[in-house]
């Protein structure tokens, strides 16, 4: 006699534990094997009051916790910092920055000011952040990514002497379309144009690169004016072009293609007040508790439950808690070391992946940069310190915060190697070069390197690089019986807060799908 899918399932189920079932439900044309990005809809009451505990309180477990709560389920979301958002943390005067290592930081702003130490700017194509700012009523403001007044300043080239971007945006064009338009009218490309082409060709050229009749770039009035255009006679004075030749040479040169990453757009969007107005919101929309200062120190898993063991951070009481489903969204240098029961393999993927590194220094200022005629986006300096990062609120107060170092890789590794005091200097410094005499100006320097803050150890990982693979990457994917992982580090954003909010998604939709596997099963 043949066997129901309910009773094939429920054998696989008790034969081979959820993951059998799992597979099996797969191969049946029952689930569907396709990650899910938008959050999936459920019903109010599919949870049916099932526990779910959430590890971690940044944007992934937030909107984990969120989106199970609406679908029914009783979320507990566990955090082991006193405040919830994880890497998404705005600091304000009187915080405290703790990191490995080093002394305590308190800091010091004037008020209003804030220091967005992580995520600090949203794209227009990532839906799923917007979509949730939009949902909690948490108001957005246009953050300045590219400012063409911001500077590029090379110490291998024009003396060193920062340089508006708008000058060497024009005049890299310009001078690459004079040669190109050169070459096609003595006919270096007739292999490769028609002379239509050919004519079309030059006839764009000559207004990309603001040539003149005889192909010639002689300078652009879109690079700028020594003094500008006045009342009266006054015509103003166009900068003469620089050189080609200085600009190829220049270190900070390919900064100029910086808003050409499609996650780099000239503008994009910032929380008005701090970046972690949304975790608060999300934080604020839960039902269930959020229980800060609770550090995690185990995870199990029986075959009806999954459980954790934490402490309170604050009394050092030792507390368990046992549920039908548990979302992990630690960050995985975090999550290595937690006592586990995971297999073998599923241990070393976590335990094998490779950080990142990232670093940020900000100052209180007045707003010096202003005058220069730069209202937001950053500037490119020399001296392996990254970006100078303007702010984009609150034009024409008296002060601002300036990121005035922001470098990930190879040259925040270095960076973070050294002494608070040095990196404190070489940012000073980097804004001297760009900004003569104000760098006296900057007050309240605080530093976050994201390898030595606790429950961090790192700001993102990439799967592709760095000794990780994706092989790792494809296994954590997977739950481990009812535990599911999820953060930006398991999405393709993984330095972005919508690659948590796609994960959240992602995992929301397996714990469903789980779910109704066990009650085909009869579990």
């Amino acid at each position: 006699m043949g066997l129901s899918r309910r009773r094939f399932i429920s054998r696989l189920a008790a034969g081979g534990g959820y993951g059998a079932a799992y597979a099996g439900m797969q191969a049946l044309g029952l689930l569907s094997t396709a990650p899910a990005q938008a959050a999936p809809a459920l019903p109010a009451a599919f949870g049916g009051g099932r526990k779910v505990t959430v590890l971690g309180a940044g944007i992934a477990g937030l909107v984990a916790a969120h989106q199970l709560e609406k679908a029914g389920f009783a979320v507990t979301v566990l955090e082991a910092r006193e405040r919830v958002g994880g890497r998404t943390w705005t600091i304000r005067d009187g915080d405290r920055v703790e990191m490995r290592g080093e002394n305590d930081q308190v800091a010091r702003l004037s008020k209003g000011l804030y220091f967005n130490a992580g995520p600090a700017r949203i794209p227009s194509h990532h839906q799923g952040v917007l979509d949730y700012c939009k949902a909690l009523g948490v108001p957005l403001e246009v953050e300045v990514n590219t400012s063409r007044s911001a500077l590029l300043q090379s110490d291998g080239a024009l003396a060193g002497r920062p340089v508006q971007q708008r000058q060497v945006v024009n005049d890299v064009r310009g001078q690459i379309s004079e040669l190109l338009a050169k070459a096609a009218d003595r006919g270096a490309l007739n292999a490769d144009l028609t002379t239509d082409d050919r004519e079309r060709l030059l006839s764009f050229l000559k207004l990309y690169g603001d040539l003149q009749p005889d192909l010639a770039y002689r300078g652009s009035e879109r690079s700028g004016y020594v003094t500008a255009p006045g009342a009266g006679e006054d015509a103003g004075t166009r900068r003469p072009p620089l050189d080609l030749r200085d600009l190829l040479r220049g270190e900070s040169t390919p900064n100029i293609l910086f808003e050409d990453n499609i996650l780099m757009q000239a503008t994009m969007f910032q929380p008005a007040g701090g970046m972690d107005r949304l975790p608060r919101a999300l934080a604020g929309s839960l039902k269930g508790p959020v229980r800060l200062g609770a550090e995690v120190l185990s995870i199990r898993q029986t075959p009806g439950a999954a459980e954790v063991a934490w402490r309170e951070r604050r009394t050092g009481a030792v507390r368990r808690l046992a549920s039908d489903y548990l979302v992990v969204t630690l960050p995985l240098s975090t999550l290595a070391q937690v006592e586990t029961d995971f297999d073998p393999a599923f241990k070393a993927a976590i335990s094998g992946a490779v950080q990142d590194q990232a670093a940020k220094v900000a100052f209180d200022a007045p707003r010096f940069w202003e005058a220069e005629q730069i209202y937001g986006g950053l500037s490119f300096p020399s001296g392996g310190t990254g970006a100078v990062w303007y702010p984009s609120n609150d034009f024409n107060a008296p002060r601002g915060l300036l990121v005035a170092a922001y470098m990930v890789a190879k040259p925040a590794a270095a960076f973070q190697a050294r002494p608070l005091n040095e990196q404190v200097a070489l940012a000073r410094a980097a804004v001297e070069r760009l900004h003569p005499g104000q760098s006296d100006k900057l007050t309240a320097p605080i530093v976050v390197n994201w390898n030595k803050i606790p429950f961090n150890l790192g700001p993102w990982l990439h799967w592709n690089a760095d000794g990780n693979n994706l092989a790792a990457y494809r296994q954590l994917l997977a739950p481990q019986g009812r535990i599911h992982l999820a953060g930006a580090h398991l999405s393709h954003l993984p330095s972005w807060q919508e690659g948590a909010v796609a994960s959240a998604h992602r995992t929301v939709a397996n714990i469903a799908e789980q779910a109704r596997t066990f009650r085909l099963a009869g579990a």
